[in-house]
This record gives structure tokens, C-alpha cells and sequence, in this order.
């Protein structure tokens, strides 16, 4: 790479893309299995076949990251963008599973809303006119506070977990928290910049002393296990679950505007329509992949927005590597064993400031933002407080239709329309100056 390459294009040493790699893994991998996990015991499915689930998905994800970082013909963004399975898959995957005509309809309603997401892309990224950086700001804050709940919840222990809130998790996540900060402020260089791995290790290496975390389950998966398609037969098309995830994948699409909006923002490469056809295109053929191989609906991962800001590590090779790494841990399961042992408490703490980050990232777009007048203010106000009704009452909406849920129960994605619809309401369009080719 010559001295004049974008920091997104740049290179790094192998060592630094190998630990800056794993930092992003370990910063989102709770996350990354967590659809699996949830689908697979809401549907009592075995062991044998949950596990399959979690490899599945992890192979798959770093395949996705991989499309969305180095790019394929039209296919990915080409920046450091951590792809995962979306949290609005997952009441649609199992209803359709235990009622709408099981796994089998439910992976072909993952195909056909794919494909969908990779025809329509071009057409949605024209909506980047409908983001100026009131919106965009805006979503950005809402990507972040919306994120650090599931922080809280991991540094308590993991929501649902018998030791929930035990002094000893928040101490450890504190300990950690406090750790971050200390050596991305005073520890110059490399391990500066790695302050949350940092964090996850000495955190998980205190942790063990104090029982928190347990290493003994590791080698008990084979040492290989290779995802093949169609691992729970042929898929069937039923219209009633395609509809519901076309839904899905129209949220979907919205949030990863948002975080895609965001990485461009923090990278220093704002982002065009090309740009962002390309990215969701990414995620529609990451999603067909999905329905393939047994797995779930692909988006922009918000955790890893935050962690590119924190660090100021702009290199999508970085975050391709740590595709690489997932490929690694969805094709050997012993690996994933270790590092699904680091304990919750030690990635909540981290994750208080990587998804702290994320809503400081927007705050700073707001700055640029003219509050004169009051309308600017209005659009951020009520946008704000309706992305964050889902976060603060979870289940609010959980006597509307299916379909209102998938949509408003993304805080995400209800801050988005909510941000959009207000800004043309007090503002009106903006004229677009972006491409809109969409080649």
C-alpha cells in the first residue's frame, strides 16, 4: 500500500491484524451466538443440533464479514464492518418453526427474503437522501443506547443466569471497565489500542480464581465439524413465513443503513448510495446463505461500530481477519469453546465502553447539527424516545400484531423511521449530492 491509501485500505503488520482481529471477535461473539442459542431452546431442539446451529452461524458470519469488508464484484461495503444474525429473526424463526410449517419453512423464507434484499438494494439506498446528520446523528445515539442494556446485562452475570447481579459479577465487570480506560489512556502504542482485549484478558484470567469462569467444558465437541447445507432438509416455501421475513429483512436493511451510515462517519469515508447498495446487497446474499446452511438473517453488527471507534483502527483488514477467525471457530467447535468461556461480567464491562462509544459517535455528528429554531431539537427528541420505548419496556408491544413487533421492537429501527419521518416533517428533503449509481 502507498502512504497516500485511505487508513480504511491500509495494511497492517500480521500481528496487528491477528490482535485487533480477535479483539472484534471477542467483543461481539455473545452476541453472534446468541439467535442460535435462543431459537434452538425455544424449539427444544438436541444438543447435537443446537451446536450445529452455533457452528453454522459463526461460519457463516465470518463469510459475511469477509463479502462485507474485501468486497465481491457489487457484493460489500468495503469497510470494517462486523456482519451477525439479527435479533429480528428470532420470534419470527420460532413461530414458524413450532407452527408455520417448521425449520424447513422457515430457511426457505430466509432464501426468497435474501434474494429479495439483493434485488431491491439499489432502489433502498437511494433513501441515503433521507439521512442528513440530524437523522444520521440521531441514529447513531439511538445504535448506542440502545446497546448498553445488553452490556449492563452480561456485566450483572447474563440476563436469566442463577447468579444474576451478584456483587462479584459487577465488581469483576467494574474492575474491567476501569481497566479499559486506564490503559487506552495512559498505556501508549499498540496496547493502547487494544485496551479492550486487554480488559477481556486479565479480567478472564482474574476471573478464574473467583469462579466465574470454567474452562473444563473445552474438547468436548469434535475437533472439525463441517456445516453442510440443508442440514434439516430441503426448504419449503410458505407464503405466510415469507411475508414475515420480508418484514424482517426490511428492518433489517434499515438497521444496517444506520450502522453502515455510522462506520462511515467514524472512518473518515462518508458513504454513498453505491457504497450502501453494495452493503446490502452483502447482507441479502449473506442471508441466502443463512437459509442454506441452516442459519439466520445477516446485518451490520452495532457492537463493532463502537469498537472501531474507541480504537481509531480504521482498516477493514482488520475486521476481514476477524472474519477469518469466525470461519476458523464455525469449522473447529473446540476453538469456540474458549472463547465462548470468557465470563459475561468481563464482556459487559467492555461493553459498557465500546457501545458507549457508539452513542458518544453520535453525539458528535449532533454537533454539527443547528438547533436554532427548535425544529432540529424536536426531530432528535422524539426520535430518541421512541427508539428507546422497546429498551425501556421490553414488552410493550406485546399485544400488537407480528409484524408491529418485528418492526418497533428494534429500538433500532423505530429511532430510524421515527428520525426520517420527523426530519421530513420539520425539514423537508435535502437535496441529494450523492452518486446514485448504483453499479
Amino acid at each position: 500500500m502507498t502512504r497516500s491509501a485511505h487508513p480504511v485500505d491500509q495494511r497492517l503488520p500480521a500481528g496487528q491484524l491477528l490482535t485487533f482481529g480477535l479483539q472484534h471477535v471477542l467483543a461481539m461473539y455473545a452476541g453472534a451466538v446468541a439467535v442460535p442459542l435462543i431459537v434452538g431452546g425455544a424449539m427444544h431442539l438436541s444438543t447435537a443440533d443446537i451446536g450445529y446451529l452455533v457452528n453454522a452461524d459463526l461460519l457463516v458470519s465470518g463469510v459475511a464479514t469477509l463479502l462485507q469488508c474485501l468486497g465481491v464484484w457489487v457484493f460489500g461495503a468495503r469497510l470494517p464492518i462486523m456482519q451477525g444474525c439479527t435479533f429480528a429473526a428470532v420470534t419470527p424463526m420460532v413461530m414458524i418453526g413450532t407452527t408455520g410449517g417448521g425449520l424447513p419453512a422457515g430457511y426457505g423464507a430466509i432464501i426468497v427474503s435474501g434474494l429479495m434484499v439483493v434485488l431491491i438494494a439499489p432502489y433502498f439506498a437511494k433513501l441515503t437522501r433521507f439521512f442528513p446528520p440530524v437523522v444520521t446523528g440521531t441514529i447513531i445515539l439511538v445504535i448506542g443506547v440502545s446497546l448498553l442494556p445488553v452490556a449492563v446485562g452480561w456485566a450483572a452475570g447474563g440476563t436469566g443466569a442463577p447468579g444474576f447481579g451478584k456483587p462479584l459479577n459487577l465488581a469483576v465487570a467494574f474492575g474491567v471497565l476501569v481497566l479499559v480506560v486506564l490503559v487506552h489512556r495512559f498505556v501508549p502504542g499498540l496496547l493502547g489500542r487494544i485496551a479492550v482485549l486487554v480488559g477481556i484478558v486479565v479480567g478472564t484470567l482474574v476471573a478464574i480464581p473467583l469462579g466465574l469462569a470454567d474452562f473444563s467444558h473445552v474438547g468436548g465437541s469434535p475437533l472439525v465439524e463441517v456445516s453442510t447445507p440443508f442440514h434439516f432438509g430441503l426448504p419449503t416455501f410458505e407464503p405466510g413465513a415469507i411475508v414475515a421475513f420480508v418484514i424482517v429483512m426490511l428492518v433489517t436493511m434499515t438497521e444496517t443503513s444506520g450502522s453502515v451510515l455510522a462506520v462511515g462517519e467514524i472512518v473518515d469515508r462518508p458513504v454513498d448510495t453505491v457504497t450502501l447498495t453494495r452493503a446490502l446487497r452483502a447482507d441479502g446474499l449473506s442471508s441466502l446463505l443463512g437459509g442454506v446452511f441452516n442459519t439466520f438473517p445477516y446485518t451490520a453488527f452495532g457492537q463493532n461500530v463502537g469498537l472501531v471507534a474507541l480504537t481509531r483502527v480504521r482498516s477493514r483488514y482488520v475486521v476481514a481477519t476477524a472474519g477469518g477467525i469466525l470461519v476458523l471457530l464455525g469449522l473447529f467447535p473446540v476453538l469456540g469453546e474458549i472463547v465462548a468461556s470468557v465470563p459475561m461480567p468481563v464482556l459487559g464491562g467492555a461493553g459498557i465502553v465500546m457501545f458507549g462509544s457508539v452513542a458518544a459517535g453520535g453525539v458528535r455528528m449532533l454537533r454539527t447539527v443547528s438547533f436554532e429554531g427548535g425544529s432540529n431539537l424536536m426531530v432528535v427528541a422524539v426520535a430518541l424516545g421512541i427508539g428507546l420505548v422497546p429498551v425501556a419496556a421490553p414488552t410493550v408491544y406485546a399485544q400488537f400484531p407480528g409484524w408491529f413487533q418485528t418492526i418497533m421492537n428494534s429500538g433500532i429501527s423505530a429511532g430510524s423511521i421515527a428520525a426520517v419521518l420527523l426530519n421530513l416533517l420539520f425539514n423537508g428533503v435535502r437535496v441529494n449530492t450523492q452518486p446514485s449509481d448504483s453499479k
